[in-house]
């Protein structure tokens, strides 16, 4: 299945949730936050939020500093 993530084309393996390509590109999901098809998602939504075929991705790393 092919999914767009933070604009460029990318294959998954399906079925997988948000959740779960988190942790397959090994990121720290505390500095994260994720659009999906235009819509922020809360944390509690990512492990049941369902990849589908052409799906849009946004990951926005969280960077403190000051």
């Amino acid at each position: 299945m092919k999914i767009f993530l933070n604009g460029e084309p990318r294959s998954v393996l399906e079925p997988t949730t948000i959740s779960a390509l988190v942790r397959e590109l090994n990121l720290i999901p505390a500095a994260l936050l994720i659009e999906h098809n235009g819509s922020a998602l809360h944390r509690e939504e990512w492990n049941s939020r369902a990849l589908h075929e052409g799906d849009k991705i946004e990951f926005i790393r969280v960077v403190a500093g000051g």
